[in-house]
């Protein structure tokens, strides 16, 4: 347990988290919509500083991210918790445990652990993902600053609830994040979700704005997100921002509370990605269907094939220096260290 970052104190010992756009006001011996913050007189403490549920050494593909050190691992951690009540969460089991089952665990291990682990496996970077990172964020700042004097890279993989508050503390040691966009609707947001959908698409930009390396990935679930029109809105506004932003649309399956849609259609997934690339985007990725030629990248100028991959790891790369060998086409990313 270790006392939260960014909250203020207020009257009648209530005080106000000010991690995520949620900016729960908690009474006292109350805990935020995530569940794992709790105010004991006056004071906002973090339940999950020393409860690391999950810790795994992933291909940093599997964020996904394919423009940020690909072929390398990531050390990937998480905590309980979330800020999101997504019927259709892929980690239920832990992102909701303590709405759920209203129990909060895990295995003590520091910050300074964190990092040897990933420095002893030979990750290049650490990923604070599986949940949100945004509720156990002050395991994630304590962690990712050592990191960094270490010579590791740090990853979000995030709903991108944050503040902007957040973010600027995190900003200077957070290099990448994969950013859920998981419609272009308010009501989905509202209803499936449990949150706003503007203060998402802040986070993109002012992400971008800090120069942290942004992929964005979209589930598409039949029936809900799957129209023509919001994947054209989604891509338009990606490319508004910047046209190489990496965006993946991934196949669902049912899960949790959302059982009744079938798994997205593989055709529709094939039809997300061409839209994504006539609105402007220059790499647009298919997920969960592995093998798909969307997997793969391709340059943007000669079409050429660059990087072949199947699901999570890399059959052939044939970037030079972060170009296309063919026509000295730059392709954005980051590439080598």
């Amino acid at each position: 347990m270790k006392e939260a970052y960014l909250y203020e104190k207020l009257e009648q010992k209530k005080v106000r988290c000010n991690l995520c756009n949620h900016r729960c006001v908690i009474k006292e011996g109350g805990r935020g919509i995530c569940g794992v913050r709790e105010n004991r007189d006056g004071v906002l403490y973090s339940l999950v500083y020393d409860k690391v549920i999950a810790a795994h050494l992933d291909p940093i593909e599997k964020k996904p991210l394919f423009h940020f050190l690909p072929g390398s691992t990531s050390f990937s951690i998480a905590t309980v918790g979330c800020n999101f009540k997504c019927k259709f969460c892929q980690n239920y089991e832990i992102s909701q445990m303590p709405r759920d089952y209203n129990r909060i665990t895990g295995e003590l291990i520091s910050p300074d652990t964190i990092v040897e682990y990933a420095l002893q496996n030979g990750a290049k970077s650490i990923s604070y993902t599986y949940t949100e990172p945004t509720v156990y964020f002050e395991l994630c700042l304590d962690t990712a600053r050592i990191a960094v004097q270490k010579g590791l890279k740090n990853v979000f993989v995030t709903n991108g609830y944050m503040t902007e508050e957040c973010l600027k503390e995190i900003y200077p040691d957070l290099h990448a994040a994969n950013v859920d966009l998981k419609s272009f609707r308010e009501q989905f947001y509202r209803e499936l979700c449990g949150a706003r959908l503007k203060p998402v698409l802040r986070s993109i930009e002012v992400m971008k704005s800090m120069g942290i390396w942004v992929e964005v990935t979209t589930l598409i679930i039949p029936g809900y997100n799957d129209s023509e029109g919001e994947l054209k809105e989604i891509a338009k506004f990606l490319a508004s921002l910047d046209p190489n932003i990496p965006w993946h649309v991934t196949r669902f399956y049912p899960t949790y509370k959302l059982t009744t849609p079938p798994p997205t259609p593989v055709g529709t997934l094939q039809k997300a990605r061409e839209i994504g690339l006539e609105q402007g985007l220059k790499y647009v990725y298919t997920g969960n269907i592995p093998g798909n030629e969307g997997e793969n990248t391709y340059c943007p100028n000669c079409k050429k094939l660059l990087i072949e991959r199947y699901g999570f790891y890399i059959r052939r790369f044939d970037l030079k220096n972060g170009t296309c060998p063919h026509c000295n086409t730059e392709i954005k990313g980051i590439f080598v260290e």
